[in-house]
């Protein structure tokens, strides 16, 4: 039977074997509960002391009966994030960036505010605006390029095709007031990781793609990650996203899988696989990428003033409901979301999918929370929790 039309369902036994596994159903239950609190598509890969489990459910297309395919290629948006921190730690590691010194350093064309650090770039220390748009604790929005999200959301979607050049987003950054003085606060800000992206370019003479490729796709063998630059191309086989919005007074709904992604490249541009992730979460935790010393400063938490939430440099440390602490980074693209989870070690993971039909108020984001914390709960503890959304 074809993968379009069935669950995979793989369990990896301790002789190393593998095979179709029928049990695990709790976690097909929360993938359908998951698609059933108003997501089209979702797709789960588990691994954890009882084997490898991949399985997926929903649609992967508005009006279709196939499922998603558990392995198809997603647009993996802030989960970039880790990739990019984790090339700038190599380099640290090869003594080629300090953490601790000025940013501007490599970067004086830019004119950055020389208190700004490496490690407050990978960290959201360093209080640059970010070029997506600021919400003030007030209320007040200053916005930034046109993003599919608030009333920005119609333009961008017009012109999703448009290309931006690294520079022109940090310099619009810049023509902003900062949120903070650096080191002082914490807020997530795509500047950061546009910074960090040419902080690599200018210290290797290569572009970030081929470092990537170089220092951890080929040596992982990550075939279905990608890098795409200003393309808006995505190779099958992939779920499709969707945009809903208003004209002239109707609601509309308009397949966005192509789009340009260069509006956050850096920071949120990759393609890859739900294998792929695993691969690099586990080989990342499991002190494959980085010495010892860089790793445990990577996941050492900042207070981020989220409950039970911290951030490292380019991950999440995040604190279970049950006192159990994982490491990851979350990402969403327009109508597609990714999830990267792992354990300390990096002896259980879980990565998932998502697809949905996105709007500019964001009227899934309830429903995506519930989701992590159903899925988190779930795979890191195995409790049962409530239906999703």
């Amino acid at each position: 039977m074809p993968e379009t039309t069935r669950e995979i369902i793989e369990t990896r036994y301790s002789d190393g074997t593998t095979g179709v596994d029928p049990e695990r159903p709790e976690l097909r239950k929360a993938i359908e509960e998951i698609v059933d609190s108003g997501f089209l598509g979702v797709s789960l890969r588990v691994h954890d002391d009882l084997g490898a489990w991949a399985g997926s459910a929903g649609a992967a297309e508005l009006g279709g009966a196939a499922k998603p395919l558990t392995n198809g290629q997603v647009r993996i948006g802030s989960n970039t994030k880790t990739f990019t921190a984790t090339l700038v730690l190599r380099l640290v590691a090869e003594g080629r960036i300090e953490l601790d010194a000025p940013a501007a350093y490599h970067l004086p064309e830019l004119m950055l505010d020389d208190r700004i650090t490496v490690r407050m770039l990978l960290q959201h220390t360093s209080g640059l605006f970010n070029f997506t748009g600021e919400v003030y604790e007030d209320g007040t929005v200053v916005p930034g390029i046109p993003i599919p999200y608030g009333a920005t959301g119609t333009e961008w979607l017009e012109k999703r095709f448009r290309s931006y050049q690294p520079r022109e987003l940090v310099e619009l950054a810049l023509s902003k007031p900062a949120r903070f003085e650096p080191g002082t606060g914490w807020s997530y800000s795509n500047t950061n990781y546009v910074l960090a992206r040419l902080l690599i370019e200018k210290v290797t003479g290569r572009t970030v793609a081929e470092e990537t490729r170089r220092l951890i796709l080929e040596p992982l063998g990550l075939s279905g990650t990608v890098l795409p630059g200003a393309s808006p191309e995505i190779f099958e086989p992939f779920a499709r996203a969707y945009y809903r919005y208003e004209d002239s007074g109707e609601q509309r709904t308009i397949d966005v899988t192509r789009q340009n992604p260069s509006w956050i490249a850096g920071g949120g541009d990759m393609i890859s696989t739900l294998q792929d992730l695993h691969t690099f979460i586990c080989a990342l935790l499991g002190g494959r990428l980085l010495p010892a010393p860089l790793l445990a400063e990577m996941c050492t938490p900042h207070p981020t003033g989220i409950p039970n939430m911290g951030y490292g440099l380019g991950v999440f440390v995040v604190d279970t409901e049950h006192g159990d602490t994982v490491i990851s980074h979350n990402g969403a693209a327009v109508g597609h979301a990714t999830l990267m989870y792992g354990t300390p070690g990096g002896t259980k993971t879980l990565t998932a999918a998502l697809s949905c039909v996105d709007d500019a108020g964001l009227a899934i984001a309830p429903a995506f929370l519930a989701a992590q914390r159903r899925l988190l709960n779930q795979v890191f503890r195995g409790e049962p929790m409530g239906k999703a959304g």
